[in-house]
């Protein structure tokens, strides 16, 4: 046994030696459940050491919610992995506009009406990702990559097009996407859709790209803020077209209903500085807003 320091004391009525005290404190133990088993019952160090806080009776704990454990695929590892190292590392900003949509729709029910021979059917998104590309080329940083060391600026633009599938959220690739037409673009779409659907991508058709579109108009959504897709500079997040109030001054009231669309564009600002960022946006909403210029 290790001898009393110091002579006893007592506190709280309590008697140990100062070590035995000192120890009770670092090591949370209650004095007052320790035998002392020095003179006249003094709580020695050794009486702390040895001591052993009785078990804890187990809690009864009413049983909550039922729940499954989901087994993580290999495809969600990847989006996890991939998601959190962009919002880790990529210093995001986000610039949001409204776009006129009216003359979209207009030009797309003419064309539909051309192409019904051929049984191919224009999007909306279709339009979005050829004004996506086009804008990308009068504002090449939009379509540039971080590399650790050096920016890397992309002479063609592949925009990879955000589809959910059962197995997780992934990006085909809509190639050369600045020089395809519009019917082009469609039938690549549909394809690489299906084929994502199937889990029939090859790697080819969805590692890499240089500019990210994703859209959820479909699902109601007014306007959301996209994750970039790394090593990306950007990801543009498209919401739904809905009616709203717009000015006009050529209208006996002033205003007008107009179909309009917001759009987010996500940048990482280490590579698109704030203006260049509202440039691209300008361009898009020009592209859009006179869909004609896309066909020239």
């Amino acid at each position: 046994p290790v001898a009393a320091s110091a002579q006893p004391v007592s506190g709280g009525g309590i008697p140990a030696t100062p070590f035995a005290k000192t120890l009770a404190a670092e090591r949370g133990v209650d004095l007052a459940m320790v035998t002392g088993t020095g003179p006249n019952g003094v709580i020695q160090a050794d009486d702390v050491l040895r001591f052993q806080a009785p078990a804890v009776p187990s809690v009864v704990v009413t049983p909550g919610a039922e729940y499954t454990d989901i087994e993580l695929t290999g495809m969600r590892k990847t989006i996890a992995k991939r998601l959190l190292e962009s919002k880790q590392t990529i210093p995001h900003y986000y610039l949001t506009i409204d776009v006129n949509m009216e003359n979209v729709i207009q030009l797309r029910k003419e064309l539909n009406e051309v192409l019904s021979g051929d049984k191919i059917k224009l999007s909306v998104n279709d339009f979005i990702i050829k004004a996506s590309a086009l804008a990308c080329k009068k504002v090449p940083e939009a379509n540039s990559a971080w590399q650790g060391d050096f920016i890397r600026q992309y002479n063609s633009v592949d925009v990879n097009v955000a589809v959910a599938t059962d197995a997780g959220l992934i990006t085909p690739i809509v190639s050369r996407a600045d020089i395809k037409g519009l019917s082009n673009i469609n039938q690549d779409v549909l394809l690489l859709a299906a084929k994502a659907k199937e889990g029939r991508l090859q790697p080819h058709e969805f590692q890499g790209g240089t500019f990210t579109i994703s859209n959820l108009g479909m699902f109601g959504i007014k306007s959301f803020s996209a994750v970039i897709n790394p090593p990306q500079a950007c990801i543009l997040a498209v919401g739904g077209a809905e009616k709203r109030l717009i000015v006009d001054e050529d209208s006996n009231t002033g205003y007008r209903a107009a179909s309009m669309m917001s759009v987010t564009l996500s940048c990482d600002h280490r590579v698109v500085d704030g203006a260049v960022g509202a440039q691209w946006l300008a361009e898009f909403k020009k592209f859009m807003e006179k869909p004609e210029t896309m066909l020239l």
